[in-house]
């Protein structure tokens, strides 16, 4: 009688799809939140890198009085004016500070801008063109930002994230139009 009932049991096949189910369910769940974690990861680099160089061809279009300051080492002009309007270029995408920020955590973000200038071309030439009469040469904008990552976890399920940082780095020549 008791073998009769315990080969039942082995034989009974009803909840095996429950039990599979449950094994499985755990790794379908990281699959689906990596895929979204992932996929904003990527979106919000692409958005960064973006507003780098919206910010870099910003600068460029500065005049040139904006960069007599100038050296062949690199001038750091974040704090100045044409700094200031580059990074809410970078920052928000337009110069109107009611704008929403483009990215989050800016208020942890590091903005750099730096004008490098040189008076001869590769090679040894001289200057030419839009340049020709600048004493500085030409003037070359870089624009870096650093920007820590906030993962959708962090506002959906509470994690805190790791602490990923978006880089993104962009060069200009300065046209001065």
């Amino acid at each position: 009688m008791m073998a009769r009932i315990v080969l039942q049991l082995v034989r009974d096949q009803r909840g095996n799809a429950a039990a599979e189910m449950a094994m499985v369910t755990p790794l379908l769940l990281i699959l689906m939140f990596g895929s979204v974690e992932l996929g904003n990861y990527f979106w919000n680099e692409h958005t960064l890198l973006k507003a780098v160089r919206d910010g870099a061809r910003f600068a460029a279009r500065q005049s040139f009085n904006s960069f007599s300051t100038c050296s062949s080492a690199g001038t750091d002009l974040s704090s100045a004016t044409v700094g200031s309007d580059t990074k809410k270029v970078v920052q928000k995408g337009s110069l109107d500070s009611t704008q929403p920020d483009l990215l989050p955590n800016w208020s942890t973000a590091t903005f750099k801008l730096t004008a490098t200038c040189a008076t001869t071309q590769v090679g040894g030439q001289t200057m030419s063109g839009l340049y020709k009469n600048d004493p500085n040469g030409w003037t070359k904008v870089t624009v870096e930002t650093t920007l820590t990552y906030r993962p959708v976890l962090a506002v959906a399920l509470g994690f805190s994230g790791v602490g990923y940082q978006l880089y993104g780095r962009s060069e200009a020549a300065v046209t001065g139009l």
